[in-house]
């Protein structure tokens, strides 16, 4: 996949290719010359597009004319449904896990957790669509002209996806502290609340923190769920009420096009891909960093 990626984006960048730069970034920060390897980030690659212009332009449109090739907005879109979803996943889902490991009993435990783990393996269409038919109405029911397309929706219908993500992880990583620093907050006088919010969740903050980036890492690749609910109307706008566009929504769109094969509208779809691959990539990395990190504090 990740060759298909390079090889698609080089049709995309300037005459140096993809990897071309990469070449000359890692052999000047290898050869010890910073210089060298900034003139590479900076002179850009392949027969179409720079770097800095794709990376820092401002507006997306590489089908329709005058073409444009920033791909800001399209991160923009993504950034806003990343962070509204996060903001509703991480409060509910860390709610819910010290809820299942400190305070239910172990029967409601047996029915909860495995429904949390089916609504996790439900088609994310059905929940583009739950969007479109329940979570759309009521936005405009409360905030008149809103189109049918919004932010709003998508952040909302991300952030229920991603809950049980966030709660059946940090609530396995809750269960994995040892018994022994419960009783010994116990012993000390410390209430139940007391105990799972000072002890039970520091010492699972590794757990915790690793299933926040995996459902952060979910929220940027998702796909069908926005492309329903945010629409494809790339856009850089602080309104939640307002039409954007993703990442993952702009592939959708070129997949179902007729834009032709070789075509810089074309290459665009693994530019865009490749910028979408090296994002959970890093994603994904720093949740292993930070788990081993806070797993050697508490040993």
């Amino acid at each position: 996949m990740v060759v298909v990626l390079f090889d698609g984006a080089l049709g995309f960048f300037r005459e140096e290719t993809l990897f071309g730069l990469l070449s000359g970034v890692l052999g000047g920060v290898l050869a010890g010359s910073p210089a060298e390897a900034w003139a590479a980030l900076r002179t850009g690659l392949g027969t179409q597009v720079t770097v800095r212009e794709f990376l820092f332009g401002v507006e997306w449109s590489p089908i329709i004319r005058p073409r444009s090739y920033g791909v800001l907005p399209l991160l923009w879109g993504t950034m806003l449904i990343v962070v509204g979803s996060a903001l509703i996943a991480i409060p509910v889902g860390t709610a819910t896990a010290i809820y299942l490991s400190e305070y239910a009993d172990r029967r409601v435990r047996k029915v909860v957790k495995p429904t949390l783990e089916v609504l996790a393996g439900v088609p994310t269409i059905v929940y583009g669509f739950f969007a479109l038919s329940f979570i759309t109405p009521i936005i405009q029911r409360f905030f008149p002209g809103t189109g049918t397309f919004n932010v709003a929706a998508g952040a909302i219908v991300v952030g229920v996806m991603i809950i049980p993500m966030v709660s059946s992880l940090s609530e396995d990583a809750m269960s994995a502290v040892p018994d022994e620093l419960r009783n010994a907050a116990y012993g000390l006088g410390a209430t139940k609340f007391e105990v799972s919010t000072d002890v039970v969740v520091p010492a699972s903050l590794s757990g915790v923190m690793a299933s926040y980036i995996l459902a952060i890492s979910r929220a940027i690749g998702e796909t069908m769920a926005v492309t329903l609910a945010v629409g494809m109307q790339p856009n850089i706008t602080l309104n939640p009420l307002e039409q954007a566009q993703t990442m993952t929504a702009y592939m959708v769109q070129i997949g179902i096009s007729d834009v032709s094969v070789g075509s810089i509208g074309y290459q665009s779809l693994f530019a865009v891909g490749l910028l979408l691959f090296v994002m959970t990539l890093g994603m994904n990395l720093l949740s292993l960093w930070i788990k081993g990190r806070y797993q050697e504090a508490y040993r």
